[in-house]
């Protein structure tokens, strides 16, 4: 009896840790300031920004994000937090200002690339190209 009570104190001690492991994998909410949600893209997603943001993605995004911005890029595994699935309805619901100030900003694993990519003009078609990744 004894056995049997040690025994269920570790399972239900092993779920509980798992429900909080869970927990801890869930991304946690990146919030975005109002005037930053409401910034309007001024670069007209047209063939040439979509095609500089791809090759922009290339160089700066692609490792963690893949190539199609599933999250499954080669270094995506060694990152704490997951990257993310730019294909999913709940990214691609953000708006653009969102988008732009997460990748100015970053956070966490995310490096910001205010410095990195200092053209505005390059960050917003990073913006575009990430609008042709919906499913």
């Amino acid at each position: 009896m004894k056995t049997l009570v040690i025994i269920l104190a570790m399972i239900t001690g092993f779920a509980g840790t798992s429900f909080t492991l869970k927990e801890i994998l869930q991304p946690k909410p990146w919030p975005v300031p109002d005037a930053e949600k409401t910034r309007v893209n001024p670069i007209k997603p047209d063939a040439s920004s979509i095609a500089d943001g791809k090759a922009l993605w290339g160089t700066h995004c692609q490792s963690c994000h893949g190539k199609k911005g599933l999250g499954d890029g080669p270094k995506a595994a060694q990152l704490k937090t997951e990257p993310g699935d730019f294909s999913k309805a709940t990214t691609q619901a953000q708006t653009d200002g969102s988008l732009y100030y997460k990748i100015i900003k970053g956070r966490d694993d995310m490096p910001g690339f205010k410095k990195k990519i200092p053209e505005n003009d390059d960050i917003w078609s990073i913006v575009n190209f990430i609008r042709t990744l919906k499913k």
